[in-house]
């Protein structure tokens, strides 16, 4: 067993979240694979005990059956060896708004918003009480991107940015460090949901390359890490902007310009 903190990965089965598996194992730490496919965790898992030597544990569950997210959440505050949280486990719905129906829809939300909301909550408490932990949300360019299209994914994403930074403001202070990260298109399989030929689009990120970059944001504490971006200046002057603005919200008077009718 190791003396890291064990890292709790959903959406463990492929993609992101197995890369992120593979590195943090490879970090020396134990892990907790989360996913609906227990065939494929249980390889990962077995591939992964063979080439680290770290423990490995698979709980299959599905993050939008109540029943399956409660066992998670239960995993969560009850086992003190988890340290880390990766809030990956996420999906698209194909075409656009006015396509949509409401299950699918709904489905979306309770994997991409409630889930990552809950699984996030059972952890806080207990890493805030021991004064450490570490929480990575996986979420999205797509969430500061309204003309890219995909209206209610880009809006569960953007949730995801908002609550990421909540949370920093408000557990940072009590030693626990949550980081937001965006990826643009990367290689995996959510793309079979989304009715989008990834071949197509320029500017496709190999899944290791992405996880590979956002252990170093990681390393680094950012609280927010966007792996495709070259100029972090450009995020910095983006959120110095909202920040700026924050001061002239406290208004009992609306602004000059909605006094006088256009």
């Amino acid at each position: 067993m190791s003396m890291k903190p064990a890292v709790l990965v959903t959406g463990a089965s492929t993609g992101i979240g197995a890369v992120y598996a593979d590195r943090f194992a490879r970090r020396g730490h134990d892990l907790v694979l989360v996913a609906r496919d227990a065939a494929r965790m249980d390889a990962l898992a077995q591939r992964l005990r063979n080439e680290t030597g770290v423990r490995v544990d698979v709980l299959p569950a599905d993050l939008t059956d109540q029943q399956g997210l409660a066992r998670i959440e239960q995993r969560l505050r009850e086992d003190a060896r988890i340290g880390v949280l990766v809030n990956n486990a996420g999906t698209t719905i194909p075409r656009g708004f006015l396509k949509q129906n409401g299950g699918d829809i709904s489905k979306l939300i309770a994997l991409n918003v409630t889930a990552v909301t809950r699984l996030a909550n059972a952890a806080a408490s207990r890493f805030a009480e021991a004064g450490e932990g570490a929480i990575i949300n996986l979420g999205s360019v797509v969430g500061l991107a309204p003309e890219m299209g995909s209206t209610v994914y880009g809006a569960t994403k953007a949730f995801v940015l908002f609550m990421s930074q909540g949370l920093q403001v408000e557990l940072g202070p009590k030693g626990v460090y949550v980081q937001a990260v965006l990826p643009a298109a990367t290689r995996t399989e959510i793309w079979n949901h989304s009715g989008i030929d990834i071949n197509a689009l320029p500017g496709v990120m190999e899944v290791d390359k992405l996880v590979d970059a956002a252990l170093v944001g990681f390393d680094r504490r950012e609280p927010v890490t966007i792996p495709p971006l070259p100029d972090a200046a450009q995020w910095s002057t983006f959120d110095a902007a909202r920040q700026a603005m924050l001061p002239n919200f406290a208004q009992a008077e609306p602004a000059e310009r909605y006094r006088t009718a256009a």
